[in-house]
């Protein structure tokens, strides 16, 4: 008998150890104090558990403080220090009544707590006092709702009653716990449970404790192999329609399979076609680009010779046109449209590189207002809008442009108007000047076509609608562009777009 409570308080101390243990991590302290042999050295280790514990409390790390108590008690009460024992719990307790844990976690760290004591109580074989603290770990039990709890409070209850003589108690808390085993089919647990009350019962010469828990074994024995065959039948049921649906599954994928290669084939011939007809038809596109390219290098080399042509023969009538009187305004007019032709045919054929020239842009701005000022109509506001900073620009380019829509927004934008030339910083590598007028504005419809030279045959007297296709021709080279701003609705807005 006393072997069989020896068993089970071994298996109560590996329940409470693997409980409390349970989806933790141990701190270094902890895992040290759990590697000292304790026959060699019992205070290194008991000392270890108390640091271990402490530190765990600082922490807050309840549980595995609790754990460290109780073990560093058990080593006190092992070499009878008993007075050391209680205070440690004592202050064990104090630690999990001032944490911050739940009502239902704070019972259960208790539980191990008030356990220790029990155990206590049973070792100085204090009968009352052990009885009262299985009490409290029933309530604390029950108060935490843990399932493991309450399993572990089953063997605290069988070796209270066997250890003070009350075999009858005991074997009806055995049963129970039988039956718990049994359920949750642990057979060969409760098979070893049974043959070491017998054996005991054997060697402490109790004939009716043997007797009672032979006939007991026998009975659960033969209930539990009516189960045991209960189950392999069920297992092997299932098996069998496990097999059953795999067949089904793998006949029902073979299936699949012949129709999914079938489709493969299919598909196999359609692309197969696919490719024979994509080859003609990719063969018929490599031959038609060809002829396009070779039709776009005739268009290019045609327009350059047409360029050209149009640039020499403005320059041979150049010196014809001098002799004429430039006083007369339509000899001046056609100076100027000759003039013009020859720089818009040298924009487009030239790709000189640009030499870029560092300009203060306020100080620019004014610069280029001060063309212009005087020849505005009455009461007509000049407004520069630019910061005092610094920019890169193509000096030449850029001041023929801006001049020339100054030059137009003086000319077109009535009294009391106001021309307004700004500058923006559009991120890191993008610059805009915007030229601004409140006159009648361009219509929406030819707001493209101002950029197209020789679209309308004009009255070269009033000009020749060459200056608007030169500065976008002027913008291009410079890697920008020259637009109308669509969104500014009282008058005509152009914004000359740089790179930085």
């Amino acid at each position: 008998m006393h072997k069989f409570i020896s068993l089970l308080f071994v298996s109560l101390l590996f329940c409470s150890a693997t409980v409390l243990a349970e989806d933790v991590k141990k701190s270094e302290l902890h895992k040290q104090a759990e590697s000292i042999d304790v026959k060699e050295n019992i205070a290194k280790a008991r000392s270890t558990y108390i640091h271990a514990f402490n530190d765990y409390a600082n922490r807050g790390e309840i549980k595995l403080a609790t754990e460290c108590a109780t073990k560093a008690t058990a080593l006190y009460y092992r070499e009878n220090f008993w007075q050391e024992a209680f205070d440690l719990l004592r202050r064990a307790d104090q630690v999990i009544s001032s944490s911050s844990l739940s009502t239902p976690e704070r019972a259960g760290n208790h539980y191990w707590v008030t356990k220790e004591r029990f155990q206590m109580y049973m070792k100085m074989h204090r009968a009352e006092s052990a009885k009262e603290h299985l009490n409290a770990m029933d309530n604390q039990a029950n108060l935490s709702g843990d399932e493991a709890l309450k399993n572990d409070l089953l063997y605290s209850k069988t070796i209270y009653h066997y250890t003070f003589g009350q075999t009858s108690q005991g074997n009806a808390v055995f049963k129970e716990m039988v039956g718990k085993l049994t359920a949750s089919k642990e057979y060969d647990k409760v098979d070893e449970v049974y043959q070491t009350l017998i054996a005991n019962g054997r060697k402490s010469n109790n004939a009716s404790l043997v007797a009672q828990s032979y006939s007991n074994y026998l009975a659960w024995k033969d209930s539990t192999n009516a189960m045991k065959h209960a189950d392999e039948i069920k297992a092997l049921k299932d098996q069998i329609a496990a097999n059953e649906a795999e067949i089904a599954d793998k006949d029902s994928s073979l299936t699949a399979r012949w129709v999914f290669i079938v489709g493969l084939l299919v598909l196999a011939g359609a692309l197969a076609a696919a490719l024979v007809l994509g080859a003609v038809v990719l063969m018929r596109y490599i031959l038609q680009t060809k002829k396009q390219k070779k039709v776009i290098e005739l268009a290019n080399d045609s327009n350059a010779l047409k360029a050209k042509f149009i640039s020499n023969m403005s320059a041979q009538l150049e010196p014809t046109l001098k002799k004429l009187d430039s006083s007369q305004p339509e000899v001046q007019a056609l100076l100027d449209f000759s003039k013009h032709v020859q720089t818009l045919s040298e924009l487009e054929n030239t790709n000189d590189e640009l030499e870029m020239e560092e300009v203060q842009v306020q100080q620019y701005c004014e610069e280029l207002m001060n063309q212009i000022r005087g020849t505005e109509k009455e009461e007509v506001q000049l407004v520069i809008n630019a910061p005092k900073m610094s920019a890169l620009i193509y000096r030449p380019y850029v001041s023929h442009i801006l001049t020339h829509l100054l030059k137009n927004a003086a000319e077109y934008t009535p009294a009391e108007g106001k021309i307004t030339i700004e500058f923006k910083k559009r991120g890191q590598h993008k610059i805009e000047f915007h030229v601004s007028d409140t006159g009648s504005g361009i219509p929406e419809e030819k707001r493209e076509d101002v950029f197209k030279p020789f679209l309308e045959i004009h009255d070269l007297t009033k000009g020749d609608g060459l200056g608007l296709p030169t500065c976008k021709q002027m913008a291009l080279k410079m890697g920008g562009d020259l637009t109308i701003d669509a969104d500014y609705i009282r008058g005509t807005r152009f914004v000359l777009e740089l790179k930085a």
